[in-house]
């Protein structure tokens, strides 16, 4: 049976107009965001702290100290719901986190903790099931009949939305595609492309596979890139600031890149065939991203003419806080 504390939304779009004000909250690997919107879906106040690392009982302090700090001053009843978007997804058997690349959740009921901590009613969603859902309401896929929304972070996740409703799937692991094997055996080099294809084999995965989507596609998956072709450790804004300035090896490393998000992202259009694919987190900032990944992915697509269009998201990274803000009716 699937526990009530974690129901995260199969049902209709959210509306444009709230009877009551809405908490969301986006539990990601590096940060913690906490929205509260007004009734006609407006951000009455927004607060940030840093993700603890590898602490669950921090992590339960921090999330309590961000709604302190959210919602004092503003009126709120003390037991208005909390929607919140983690990494992974709900256990429907047990309740309890799984497949969470922030591996100190998985195996606890963060539902259940958060609402004896909070003294209010908690529902959980997938990260980018909460950012698929703010999209493809009022964000780059609005009015779309089918949408993916990719999140290109610290990890690579994914969440479908058809006919305004968000899919779980009888696992609840519906557009999990980071966690797919990336067939590299199967990627194709353009004439231009100045990097060999990677080898299969060469990435394991926390979750125990080689070479999952997520180990190419990450941010901190792109930086190895660039550490393995040159010695050298940079942040993603010292790479992307490399590749806005043209140089040679880091504008070589974004091809290579966009043309194994197109194979990923491929899989998924001839499986799912989706008007709009929107792309969040931070590498969904890269320079020319949405010029080249098209580019690339017509090889390995199944069809004469790709019309899926690949956009960027509206709301930025606080499309998955807005996602879990609705997760409440």
């Amino acid at each position: 049976m699937q526990p009530n504390s974690s129901n995260s939304s199969n049902s209709s779009k959210p509306p444009s107009v709230h009877h009551q004000p809405r908490i969301g909250i986006d539990l990601g690997g590096t940060k913690i965001e906490a929205l509260l919107l007004a009734k006609d879906g407006s951000s009455i106040n927004r607060q940030r702290t840093n993700t603890p690392k590898g602490d669950y009982a921090a992590t339960l302090a921090a999330i309590c100290q961000l709604l302190e700090d959210l919602t004092a001053g503003h009126g709120i009843a003390p037991d208005l719901p909390v929607g919140i978007g983690t990494p992974g997804a709900v256990s429907f058997e047990s309740g309890l986190i799984k497949n969470s690349n922030s591996t100190c959740l998985n195996g606890h009921d963060l539902a259940t903790d958060l609402q004896a901590q909070l003294g209010r009613p908690v529902r959980i969603a997938n990260d980018a099931d909460c950012f698929a859902l703010s999209e493809a309401s009022d964000g780059a896929a609005q009015g779309a009949h089918s949408v993916l929304g990719v999140i290109l972070g610290t990890g690579v996740g994914g969440g479908l939305v058809y006919e305004g409703k968000l899919l779980r799937g009888v696992n609840g692991i519906c557009g999990e595609w980071g966690h797919n094997t990336l067939p590299l055996h199967a990627f194709q080099r353009r004439p231009d492309d100045t990097l060999a294809a990677p080898l299969p084999g060469q990435r394991r995965c926390y979750c125990g596979r080689a070479d999952c989507i997520e180990n190419w596609l990450a941010g901190p998956s792109f930086a190895q890139s660039y550490h393995d072709h040159t010695g050298q450790t940079l942040s993603g804004v010292e790479l992307g600031a490399l590749i806005a300035s043209q140089d040679p090896m880091a504008v070589a490393l974004l091809h290579q890149y966009c043309n194994l998000l197109a194979l990923a992202l491929s899989t998924v259009i001839n499986i799912i065939d989706p008007a709009v694919i929107v792309l969040g987190g931070g590498m969904s900032n890269l320079p020319g991203l949405y010029e080249l990944v098209p580019r690339y992915w017509s090889p390995y697509v199944f069809s004469e003419h790709i019309n899926t269009r690949l956009v960027q998201a509206m709301h930025g990274d606080s499309s998955g806080v807005r996602g879990a803000a609705w997760l409440w009716p």
